[in-house]
């Protein structure tokens, strides 16, 4: 060790034991804080709805008044079904993409039996029993869900009231959701936690809960899927167990979830059909997802722990000098001044603009971390700009909260006030300059490190929440997708020919609107790996398309096997970024020997390939919803056998992926949906539905085609060309395609391709409204000799 890291090794040292002692004075504060100003819950009264007393018929539906609570149940227009207890209304809400959508003209509010009542629409069948149990049925009458009667709990002396929903479905039915979560994508039996949560360290399959957290369920069964979503933010938990059929007796046991929140109003959506009728009836009502550029399609790089402008440089040079694929190189908070935000460490990045303008000749952008916390310290220029704009979070006694995270002692903004977002979102405007095209959120959840205690600010804390008041126990759970909302609304004024990109550690339910979401930090280890694809999935099925992990895991080295493995996976998924801890192994591919080497850079030309398939991908979930990777069950949701595969998705509608997750495989099995499907490396036919082994040596992991798809693709002259599987004798096939027209935001074309058998050979048309015409891309047909 030289003198010079003797020196920074004493630094580092000192800092540290500072950290942890700030830590301890925080723990303490916060704790003081809630004592001082959190009412104190002492004897509570229960209450149920009571019996029926009287209904008003309504718009879509109408008002039910029991004894002791009303409820008030209506039908969208777009199918969705709203109820709401004790006055809750759909608004004011964070999720809720502007107003709510209007109420169906033609649902019809009537009497049922037993003194109950029902509201009839198109979709769907809404029950309500005397007592206030709530029964969804599909238009044929099966019943998919039953909500008991719920129960409040509300503090003598007045106050904030808990509430519990429990709820029944069908035997068969497997629940999905609830935000990101490592154990998933099916939820197992067992008590999830909404509230998004910093873990502290590498997270595996069993750790929750993790740093987005939705009460967002999809629920799959035989007779219909639906998504329920309970419009509150406060803190819960949901329990879930899966039925059985002909348990006991031989009787069906129903599945149940129970839902337990500390306070906020208990109202609900529901929506019915289909998987792609409910994602898209879901981003009808929360937000269409926003459309990432290009480019953030792509491969991106990042480490805490560059270092500098030198290491920064050394990294794209050796892409460039392997000829490997590169679009993005994302700085951590090692790039900040003393890891305050919005500031530059001018010594290890002096000519910040200046790299960033010379990546960009080699078509890579640089793209900055961005924390919530500012470091309370006068002569900070943002902290002296919030203090004189009066933007920072304050207790119950009107005095700053003051947290820990990475600079040291902090503050945070209060992104629940529109004013306090628009004064973040001018921020930006120094990135941009600097030459950032892009922006990941961390640590909102928000995080505040602690010795003790929850590593967040204190309940009592107090927010503005656009006008109503409030502390943080309402405003927890929407801080980051309030901060990712500053930052996009900003973006998109700043940069009016560029879609923004941004995308967030922390968010919930509507995010989508604003960007998209990474894993956060998942352990390195083949769990690790696991958790990565269990978390994409189920953030798809709540609505947010766009997310990744962080290839390689945040912590520790890989193995090379286990890195390519990882790479491979990742190279399928939207969001393709390798990224590691400071204190972590490498993660360039030529790090790994050069077997992973030449196996990395197949997998980044295959993802170069692909990418106008991607861009059809973003373009879609945008105007439907879907996400780009689906579950396995997605178009066949009664096939049981699909419902519990968990190591294999589609990528759209045409690919099927089954990464390799465990160590030692080079042959696995794969669950196949019903159709024909070929291997896209041998042409190999595999008939579904049912289970196949396929070859998965280390070179490539298995993907499959579905017969007749057609997949826009880079060709090797760089323009798009089509790829096109043979459909089965007998069969047609097709596929949409959109060529993605800038970074501006005019909605493009959607082509429709039709590939047919005519004359013993596969015919390629686009359809129009002046019917079929020739393709204007160069078409490939592949799987002939299958056919």
């Amino acid at each position: 060790m030289d003198g010079r890291d003797l020196v920074r090794s004493v630094k580092i040292g000192s800092a540290g034991a500072a950290q942890r002692v700030r830590t301890v004075r925080a723990a303490w504060r916060r704790r003081r804080a809630d004592a001082a100003g959190l009412p104190r819950r002492g004897a509570e009264r229960a209450r149920v709805p009571g019996p029926v007393r009287e209904v008003e018929p309504g718009p879509g539906g109408g008002v039910v008044r029991f004894s002791r609570s009303e409820l008030r149940i209506t039908v969208a227009v777009n199918g969705a079904v709203f109820w709401g207890w004790d006055g809750a209304a759909p608004e004011p809400s964070y999720a809720l993409a502007g107003r709510s959508p209007e109420p169906d003209p033609r649902a019809v509010l009537e009497p049922d039996k037993d003194g109950g009542w029902r509201v009839v629409a198109e979709r769907v069948t809404v029950v309500v029993s005397r007592h206030g149990a709530i029964e969804v049925l599909t238009p044929g009458g099966v019943l998919l869900r039953r909500d008991l009667p719920p129960r409040w709990w509300e503090p003598v002396g007045g106050g904030t009231a808990r509430w519990m929903q429990r709820s029944e479905v069908a035997a068969d039915a497997r629940f999905f959701g609830l935000g990101g979560r490592a154990s998933g994508p099916r939820l197992r039996d067992g008590t999830y936690r909404l509230w998004n949560t910093d873990p502290g360290r590498p997270f595996g399959p069993g750790d929750d809960p993790l740093y987005v957290t939705m009460p967002v369920q999809l629920v799959v069964a035989d007779a219909a899927t639906h998504l329920v979503f309970h419009d509150t933010s406060w803190d819960g938990t949901v329990t879930l167990r899966e039925g059985e059929e002909g348990a006991g007796s031989g009787h069906d046991r129903e599945g149940t979830s129970e839902l337990r929140m500390d306070g906020g109003p208990l109202r609900c959506w529901v929506m019915v059909g289909t998987p792609a009728r409910v994602l898209l009836a879901w981003a009808s009502l929360t937000g269409a997802p926003a459309l990432p550029p290009a480019w953030a399609l792509g491969h991106h790089h990042a480490r805490w722990g560059f270092g500098g402008e030198q290491e920064v440089r050394r990294i794209v040079s050796g892409y460039l000098e392997r000829d490997l694929p590169l679009d993005a190189v994302h700085l951590d908070i090692d790039h900040y001044d003393a890891h305050q935000v919005f500031t530059v460490d001018t010594e290890r990045f002096p000519k910040l603009p200046q790299l960033a303008e010379d990546l960009l000749r080699d078509g890579i952008r640089l793209v900055s971390i961005v924390d919530p916390a500012v470091k309370a310290e006068p002569g900070n220029d943002v902290f002296d700009s919030g203090t004189a704009e009066d933007v920072f979070v304050r207790d119950a006694s009107g005095q700053l909260v003051r947290g820990v995270a990475w600079p040291g002692e902090v503050a945070y903004p209060d992104f629940t006030h529109a004013r306090v977002r628009q004064w973040w979102g001018r921020l930006y405007e120094e990135r941009v300059s600097q030459g950032f095209s892009g922006f990941w959120h961390a640590v909102n959840e928000p995080t505040s490190f602690t010795a003790f205690g929850e590593s967040t600010l204190p309940r009592s804390a107090r927010h503005a929440l656009e006008g109503r008041g409030g502390d943080h126990r309402e405003a927890h759970n929407v801080y980051a997708l309030c901060m990712a909302q500053a930052a996009y609304e900003a973006l998109s004024g700043l940069t009016p020919q560029e879609r923004p990109f941004v995308f967030s550690r922390s968010g919930w339910a509507g995010m989508q609107r604003y960007g998209g979401t990474w894993s956060g930090d998942v352990a390195t280890g083949w769990p690790g790996l696991r958790a990565s694809l269990s978390l994409i999935l189920g953030l798809g099925l709540c609505g947010v398309p766009y997310s990744g992990p962080d290839v390689g895991g945040f912590d520790g080295s890989p193995s090379p096997e286990l890195y390519l493995r990882w790479f491979q996976l990742g190279s399928y998924l939207p969001l393709f970024r390798t990224h590691a801890s400071l204190r972590a192994g490498r993660r360039e591919p030529w790090e790994f020997g050069a077997e992973v080497l030449e196996h990395a850079r197949v997998a980044l030309v295959e993802r170069r390939r692909l990418l106008p398939y991607f861009v059809t991908l973003a373009h879609l979930a945008r105007r439907t919803g879907a996400p780009y990777v689906r579950p396995l069950w997605w178009a066949a949701p009664e096939d049981r056998a699909l419902r519990d595969c968990e190591d294999a998705f589609l990528l759209g509608d045409c690919l099927l992926v089954a990464p390799v997750l465990d160590p030692g495989t080079d042959r696995r099995a794969v669950q196949l949906p019903r159709g024909r499907w070929y291997d896209t490396a041998t042409e190999q036919v595999h008939e579904g539905p049912g289970q196949v082994l396929v070859d998965s040596p280390l070179a490539r992991v298995p993907v499959l085609a579905r017969a007749g798809a057609v997949i826009p693709v880079r060709g090797e002259d760089g323009r798009q060309e089509l790829e096109v599987w043979a459909p089965a004798h007998g069969r047609t096939g097709g596929g949409l395609i959109v060529q993605d027209v800038g970074d501006g935001r005019p909605e493009p074309e959607i082509e429709r391709y039709l590939a047919r058998w005519e004359d013993g050979r596969v015919v390629v048309e686009r359809e129009g409204e002046d019917g079929p015409s020739e393709s204007p891309h160069p078409v490939r047909i592949r799987g002939l000799g299958a056919s």
